[in-house]
């Protein structure tokens, strides 16, 4: 009997320790769909840049999970990851509102503008797979995403079939725009390449590919932002009033440049935070 006794309890503590600490899950275990070139040169070594694609699960401790879920894309300028006060710092903040949040280390293009977008994609597709698991609803899976997440972010939004399509969006200073004078030049160059067509162009200035199945947003900003001009997020507002999509907020803060995440030292953080908590909970 006391053995009995001990094994439960060490099942309990078991389950416990992994509700509290992150899922590592690989995103393609039975193989890439496709390259950028370097990701076929093992071991994968972050320094390089060459990441290996995979999801961070954080669970929200069961007795406050409300069934939310947020995929979160750190930005980078599709040349590396700003995983830490755009990705993993968010875990905490997510998880006290009941909400799980999955971070994504994404492959950067390297010349193949489908190779981050098929992950980002598959990203959602296995939040919706492993719902259940993870005390999810599959109608209640958001996507996050920063600078150039941003963009990745609102791609996926825009483009993806409604089985990956994200319920709600939530982009910090996102690029938005691949239009010459708009984008953001290094994002840009590193998605398309120097001289994309007109064509390509049009495809991911996601302004242009909102329409009325296109899930809320919130663009939180800073006025000052001397990199991603704020009037990528503007064009994204304006295009989801236009195709009547409702629910999407704009926040454009007075001061605070570009790329400051989850970073304490902005300015405006808690009034940031606490935009983004009546937001989200507006939304169910």
């Amino acid at each position: 009997m006391r053995k009995i006794i001990t094994t439960l309890l060490a099942c309990w503590i078991s389950a416990n320790v992994l509700a509290q600490n992150p899922i590592n899950i690989d995103l393609w275990p039975n193989g890439l769909p496709n390259s950028n070139g370097i990701d076929t040169t093992q071991p994968y070594d972050d320094s390089k840049q060459n990441f290996k694609p995979s999801i961070r699960v954080f669970l929200p401790e069961k007795s406050k999970a409300n069934g939310m879920a947020v995929v979160i894309l750190p930005g980078g300028a599709y040349s590396h990851l700003a995983s830490g006060h755009e990705g993993y710092d968010w875990a905490k903040f997510y998880n006290d509102l009941g909400i799980a949040a999955i971070v994504l280390k994404y492959r950067m293009p390297h010349g193949n503008y489908n190779v981050p977008i098929s992950d980002a994609t598959e990203a959602m597709r296995l939040t919706r797979e492993h719902a259940a698991e993870w005390n999810i609803d599959k109608q209640r899976i958001g996507i996050q995403g920063s600078s150039a997440g941003g963009h990745l972010a609102s791609t996926i939004a825009t483009h993806s079939d409604p089985a990956t399509r994200p319920d709600f969006q939530v982009l910090f200073y996102p690029v938005i725009s691949m239009q010459p004078g708009v984008t953001h030049q290094g994002s840009h160059d590193n998605l398309l390449g120097k001289q994309p067509s007109f064509e390509l162009t049009n495809q991911y200035s996601n302004a242009n590919q909102v329409n009325s199945s296109t899930p809320p947003a919130i663009l939180l900003l800073s006025d000052d932002d001397d990199i991603v001009p704020a009037q990528n997020s503007a064009e994204y507002y304006l295009a989801l009033k236009k195709a009547g999509v409702k629910n999407s907020a704009i926040h454009v803060y007075p001061s605070g440049g570009h790329g400051w995440g989850y970073m304490p030292s902005f300015k405006y953080h808690n009034e940031m935070l606490t935009d983004l908590t009546i937001w989200i909970k507006s939304l169910f």
